[in-house]
């Protein structure tokens, strides 16, 4: 298998050790094993886990790669960027599901992630720049602030449309700062709160 196929194979089998139920409420437990999103609280959903392995596969990580992440949510993709990237700055605007989503990404042993609670929509200046940005929710237009804040040769995964239908874009920052984009198909996330949203 070459670099691309070991690197994927590695998230699949990640994704098979790692429960997550974990990353639920207890009502919602029994439902893990389902392929579909699912409500966390606060109008929030965990995403359904092949959206989850392929956007972790789509941003092509590493353990040189320092991410931000804008929505935490639950922790479970957190779970995924902190076991193939070197380095993870995770923010979400609710605090009570930041606060639980470091609970259970420290009793599995990360201590490589680093979490805010805050506006997601103007990133997190202070450790940029990023080699790669996900978003976990749907924006209504492309965020900018966020594109400022990726690496050169970095690459940024974004959830682009409108309510109930958005694209997932790979956007691609060149060495010299020259953006390029591709859809990677069409998903349902919640709305990005702030300026990008609806």
């Amino acid at each position: 298998m070459n670099d691309n196929q070991l690197r994927d194979q590695a998230v699949y089998n990640f994704f098979r050790e790692l429960d997550r139920s974990f990353f639920l409420d207890p009502q919602m437990k029994d439902y893990a094993a389902y392929d579909r999103a699912l409500p966390i609280g606060f109008g929030q959903t965990i995403s359904q886990p092949t959206l989850v392995i392929q956007m972790t596969m789509a941003i092509d990580l590493d353990k040189n790669c320092r991410v931000l992440e804008i929505g935490t949510g639950s922790g479970y993709q957190t779970a995924f960027l902190a076991e193939f990237a070197g380095e993870v700055f995770s923010i979400e605007r609710i605090k009570e599901l930041s606060q639980q989503a470091w609970e259970r990404l420290k009793e599995l042993g990360y201590m490589n992630v680093h979490f805010k609670i805050g506006d997601g929509s103007v990133g997190w200046l202070e450790f940029a720049p990023y080699d790669r940005i996900i978003v976990a929710a749907g924006a209504g237009n492309v965020p900018d602030e966020l594109l400022k804040q990726l690496k050169p040769g970095g690459k940024m995964l974004a959830p682009i449309g409108e309510k109930g239908y958005q694209e997932l874009i790979l956007f691609i920052k060149d060495l010299y700062g020259n953006i390029s984009s591709e859809s990677l198909g069409r998903v349902t996330f919640v709305e990005f709160k702030g300026k990008y949203g609806w």
